[in-house]
């Protein structure tokens, strides 16, 4: 290790993370219309500097000084006195310097003018700026549900990035400000790439078309498998019929909403419970609310784990509750009295205060039993 290495490894200096896509090779097509005029200017140059040393015994640098004042046609005038051939040859330089760079000129205007280098550009700015995003959640497919998702996603501080393959998700992205974004099909695997998926938290796809969910989820899957990452994506579908809903399920899906399964069970609470509409909105989805729910699961190598639930202390420790036990088998307890054991891989069902529920999770997290119970 040399001495800059220590030296920022001491200070935690941290390289500047990097996409794992590199566009300029598709910034290098675009610009082969500017060879031809490039190669002319290098032998307009080397035709000038040539004819002043041998026209009127110009040095070299001399000769190439010249050829350059009189090629671009700055119009400093001559360096040395120039015989009648020498202006004539002039002359013919600064014709060929003038239709050589009008070549050029209308080559970068009409490359400018088609916008691929530019879009090429900036896309590049956009790859660098989600490079450097940890843990995020990849939003496919503009539409009414996306704008609900990032909203939420946004007022939680929630990283994330949206994907979509129409031009217009560029405006789009403006007017619902969406910080990072992509034009691209979500399922092809240079998309994926773009979009830094290897630090993402997971995905979510919102299509209203049941094929597009079907062949994202199983690209994401895939692409888990020719990666080899060490951690599956959590991938957050949506259906419209409930046969959707499983076979969605049975591709990958981690969890599948059902839009017309949410809003019939809402109405039918509604209409059986009018007082209590908006009691588990305001409860579970108020940004002002003190009080948040959360599911935690227990790792096997916990200390809480084949304890008692009364034994492990939560409540006196972290002031939050347990009112539900999610077993391995998909077994869900309401409730679950003190005596009920703590299983591996099991999930706890939290409510409390954000910072409760965080100190929870971070307790059950440990392997050695916590000295917080000495005092309890």
């Amino acid at each position: 290790m040399n001495l800059l290495q220590r030296i920022r490894k001491f200070l935690h200096w941290e390289s500047s993370p990097k996409p794992d896509v590199k566009l300029l090779p598709e910034i290098y097509p675009h610009l082969k219309p500017f060879r031809l005029p490039l190669i002319l200017t290098v032998i307009t140059m080397m035709i000038g500097t040539v004819g002043y040393v041998i026209i009127d015994d110009f040095s070299l640098m001399d000769a190439i000084y010249q050829t350059g004042v009189t090629f671009t046609t700055v119009g400093f005038g001559e360096i040395a006195p120039i015989s009648k051939a020498g202006r004539i040859f002039t002359i013919t330089l600064i014709i060929a310097g003038f239709a050589v760079f009008s070549s050029a000129v209308g080559i970068l205007v009409r490359e400018i003018s088609r916008g691929n280098i530019i879009s090429i550009l900036k896309e590049r700015k956009m790859l660098y700026k989600i490079a450097r995003l940890k843990k995020h959640f990849v939003v496919c497919y503009h539409n009414d549900y996306t704008l609900e998702v990032t909203k939420e996603l946004r007022k939680n501080h929630i990283p994330f990035v949206v994907i979509d393959p129409r031009k217009e998700i560029h405006e789009w992205a403006v007017e619902h400000k969406y910080p990072t974004y992509l034009e691209a099909e979500p399922h092809a695997e240079l998309s994926m790439l773009k979009a830094h998926l290897a630090s993402a938290k997971g995905l979510i796809t919102l299509s209203d078309s049941i094929s597009d969910n079907i062949a994202l989820i199983a690209s994401v899957r895939l692409f888990e498998k020719e990666h080899f990452l060490p951690r599956p994506y959590y991938i957050i579908s949506a259906a419209e019929s409930m046969s959707d809903v499983e076979k969605l399920k049975k591709l990958g899906a981690d969890t599948v909403v059902s839009p017309t399964k949410l809003t019939a069970q809402r109405v039918s609470a509604m209409a059986a419970r009018p007082d209590m509409e908006n009691l588990l909105e305001e409860f579970l989805y108020k940004t002002d609310n003190p009080l948040d729910m959360e599911e935690i699961e227990i790792p096997r190598y916990s200390w809480a784990v084949l304890k008692k639930l009364k034994e492990t202390h939560i409540r006196e420790i972290t002031n939050t509750s347990v009112i539900g036990i999610t077993k391995k088998d998909g077994k869900f307890v309401t409730m679950p009295k003190g005596d009920v054991l703590v299983t591996s891989e099991c999930k706890l069902l939290v409510i409390g205060t954000q910072k409760g529920i965080n100190i929870t999770k971070e307790l059950l997290k440990r392997r050695d039993k916590p000295k917080e119970l000495r005092y309890v």
